[in-house]
Parts: C-alpha cells; sequence; structure tokens
C-alpha cells in the first residue's frame, strides 16, 4: 500500500558557523529502523485502542454508536523515501476492528484498513539545541472497509461518519506519540561527555541537516573542553572532511583527524611519565648497557646504575591519516637519568628531543571509540642537553626504540584505553560500525541490529 506521509525536515536554528569536525550521513537503514522500532517499542497504537474503548467521564459520545470497542489492531508497516530538500516521506499503514452498538440496535462490526499521512517537521529545540519532531496536517485515508451490517445507504452514512469520526482522534494522537518516542533519543545530542577526568566533548550542530535523494546529513562543530573550562579549538587548514566516494546510500560517521587530534590533547598531561624498567629485550636497563653507546657513561659509572626516563610531551599529540593508516605523532623530550643510593635525586645524563610515531589501530566498545598503538617509528631524535659529553644520538635510536616499545606504548594504551566518546543519538549502536580509515577520516559504516 502506497501512500505518503511527509516528514519534513527544515533547517535548524544555526548560530555562528564553524567548520565541521564531525559528519553524519543518515540512511534509509537507520531512518526506517528507527521510526519502525518506535512505533514497536511503544505499543502506541494498543494504548490508543484501549483508550478508545475505555473513554473518559465527560467525553464526546458518537451519535448511533454505543459501547465502542476497538480490538484487533494489524502490526503497522512503514515505508519511508527520502524527498530532496523537504525530508521524508512515510508510509504507515495498518487495520483494526471496531465493535459497539448501532443505532438500529444490533451488535456492529467494522473491519478496516487505512493509511495515516502527516506532515513532521524536524526542529531545533530552542532551550536544548537539540532537534525535535513537530507534526501537523494528520489525515488519515481509508484503503477498505467490511462491515457485518446491511448495505443500504443510511448504514453506509452511518459508516462512513462513524469512521470519520473515530479515526483521526485515535491515529493523529498515536503519530504524535510516535515522534515523542523518537525526540527522546535526541534528548542527550548535545549534553557534554566526559573523556576520563581530562575534559568534555560536546556535538555542537553546525549548519541544519540536508537532506538529498539517498540521505540527511548532519554537520557537527563538536566542542573540546578541558576541566579546567579551556576550549581546545579544532586545527583548520582550509580543507573539509568528506565521506568516500560511492557511500551516498550508507549510514556514516565520520570523524575528522583534526577532531581526534583535539580529544586527544585532553590527554596530553596523562602522556607524561616516569618509567623505570630492568630489561629492554635482552640488555638490561642500566648504565652498564648506555655505555655501550655512551663511553662516557663507562668512565663515570663504574658500577651499573638503574636507569630512569623522564616523558614530557612537548606539543598536543597530532592524528594523521592515509588509507589504510593512521599514526599519532608525540613531541616530546626523553630525559634520561641514573638512579643513586640514599634518597638522592637521579642524575640527569642528557636530555632528547624526540619525534616519534605510533600507528593507531581503533575499535568501538561499549558505544566509544578506542585506540590502541603501536610503535611505526622514531621520526627524529636529536640532543638538546648532556652531561655526559658528546655523542652521537642517532646511535641510539635502536636501543630508544626498543625502550618506548616495551616501557611507553603500554602507558600510552592505559590512558587511551578511557575511549573517546560518540555523538548519542537515536540509540545508534556503534559497536555494530565497521571502521575504515580514509585521507584524514575515521569512517564509521553504522549498522542496524
Amino acid at each position: 500500500m502506497l501512500c505518503s506521509l511527509s516528514l519534513v525536515l527544515c533547517g535548524l536554528l544555526a548560530g555562528t558557523r564553524a567548520d565541521p569536525g564531525v559528519l553524519l550521513r543518515l540512511g534509509m537503514d537507520i531512518m526506517n529502523h528507527e521510526v519502525q522500532s518506535a512505533m514497536e517499542e511503544s505499543h502506541i497504537l494498543e494504548k490508543m485502542a484501549a483508550e478508545a474503548s475505555n473513554p473518559q467521564p465527560g467525553g464526546k459520545a458518537i451519535k448511533g454508536l454505543s459501547n465502542m470497542k476497538v480490538k484487533d489492531v494489524l502490526e503497522p508497516v512503514i515505508t519511508l523515501n527520502f524527498v530532496p530538500g523537504v525530508g521524508i516521506s512515510q508510509c504507515v499503514s495498518t487495520g483494526m476492528t471496531i465493535t459497539g452498538k448501532s443505532f438500529t440496535g444490533g451488535n456492529m462490526e467494522i473491519n478496516v484498513v487505512l493509511n495515516i499521512t502527516a506532515t513532521d517537521r524536524l526542529l531545533q529545540d530552542e532551550e536544548a539545541g537539540t532537534p525535535v519532531f513537530r507534526s501537523e496536517g494528520c489525515e488519515v485515508i481509508l484503503v477498505s472497509v467490511k462491515t457485518n451490517l446491511p448495505n443500504n445507504k443510511a448504514i453506509n452514512k452511518f459508516v462512513d461518519s462513524t469512521l470519520r469520526k473515530v479515526l483521526p482522534g485515535l491515529m493523529c494522537p498515536a503519530i504524535d506519540a510516535v515522534l515523542e518516542y523518537v525526540n527522546k533519543k535526541w534528548a542527550k545530542l548535545t549534553d557534554p561527555m566526559p573523556v576520563d577526568k581530562m575534559g568534555t566533548v560536546k556535538y555542537a550542530l553546525t549548519s541544519p541537516p540536508a537532506t538529498t535523494a539517498s540521505h540527511i546529513q548532519v554537520d557537527f562543530s563538536p566542542v573540546v573542553q578541558l576541566q579546567e573550562g579551556q576550549l581546545i579549538q579544532l586545527a583548520t587548514d582550509g580543507s573539509l572532511p568528506e565521506f568516500p566516494e560511492g557511500s551516498a546510500k550508507d549510514s556514516q560517521l565520520l570523524l575528522s583527524a583534526t577532531f581526534l587530534t583535539a580529544e586527544l590533547a585532553l590527554l596530553q598531561k596523562s602522556l607524561e611519565v616516569k618509567l623505570k624498567d630492568k630489561r629492554v629485550g635482552k640488555l638490561p636497563q642500566n648504565t652498564g648497557t648506555l655505555a655501550g653507546f655512551i663511553p662516557q657513561v663507562a668512565k663515570t659509572y663504574h658500577k651499573p646504575k638503574p636507569l630512569l626516563i623522564k616523558v614530557k610531551i612537548n606539543k598536543p599529540p597530532k592524528v594523521t591519516m592515509k588509507a589504510g593508516k593512521s599514526l599519532m605523532h608525540l613531541h616530546s623530550s626523553l630525559e634520561m637519568f641514573a638512579a643513586r643510593r640514599h634518597g638522592k635525586h637521579p642524575k640527569s645524563l642528557f636530555r632528547l628531543e624526540t619525534h616519534i610515531g605510533l600507528e593507531i589501530h581503533y575499535s568501538v566498545q561499549d558505544n566509544r571509540l578506542q585506540m590502541v598503538t603501536s610503535m611505526d617509528s622514531l621520526l627524529s631524535l636529536a640532543r638538546e642537553s648532556s652531561s655526559v659529553g658528546d655523542f652521537h644520538e642517532a646511535e641510539l635510536t635502536g636501543f630508544i626504540t626498543d625502550y618506548l616499545q616495551k616501557a611507553y606504548i603500554p602507558v600510552v594504551n592505559d590512558v587511551l584505553h578511557v575511549g573517546l566518546p560518540l555523538p548519542d543519538l537515536l540509540a545508534i549502536n556503534y559497536n555494530l560500525a565497521e571502521l575504515d580509515i580514509v585521507e584524514d577520516a575515521l569512517v564509521l559504516g553504522l549498522k542496524t541490529e
């Protein structure tokens, strides 16, 4: 049964425009699932039928009909289609049986199949800033009517009049109730979400949603804020994130590299640590091992002393992405110390300025984006200061790389384990998403359960 119910998605009120760091594309799969589940989970048609069968005191009676009951409500069939520049056309088809005493004094039974049409506009709640649906122009179209009453002009007029009085009051509030159910799934969209105890992320809309023949697109300008209140600005390089070509009908969430970079800035302080480990591979972590690379260490420390490394992050971590591969760039100072006895402070041996490249492996758990890193390469290594004389820092590349892989990468991964929050809307289950690294962005292919 084809009919058309327009869910008109008009523009959300827009504030100052900022370049989006996150893009959301809702295809017909997600929209079908959300509308259908709202209808089913709310059981609204059954509730409306029950209310109609139990009129409230003072309710307006229908002339010629008494003891009205509504039963055998059919499971609704919903059909959606995108209307470019407008929204979504929707068809809700259902049926039911209406019983009661007719004006003839006999028992009446009317079996009716119908379509419900309305225009539901997507607006923006002025206070919360979230999307909200509002319906208007609801109509009920009869598809077929069967009754146990005699077929004559008076009876047909009575049946027609009865249905026109009963159905709009029964079905149209059901549409409003379903929309209210869907609206609740937008309610938390703009709430700040914590990233451990370091700060929050808030998904604020950049501009009104746009509707094409294949999808709805929502652009976000996320607000990333430290716990102390300082805002972290998303870097702008003149280019805007874009979905991959050939995926116009798919439901997808795109997280730009600049957005992930801003989120990781919340964790910068947590990545600064002091490391102490007894061995790196087969090599003991002491001055004796270090003397193999820097001869002056052997002259200063005749007996091996345990080593301690202090890692200080000089710049916020930066995420870069090429097709199939993502790196986290850490610009850090690595200061090497020799431990001393009797409670004395460790002795600084040297400080190196490093550019570390960590490969990022993405997944989703508990609806949060998870990152796990592994050592990709030590992109640069430069001596900043030394108390053990001059040395060729390049000779330390292998030793430092192995040490970072064994002792520091686990620390990084432990910090990242907090996960990064994803937009909370329409009860989307991100755990089902398929992840794809593209140029300058991570794309989550969204699925329905």
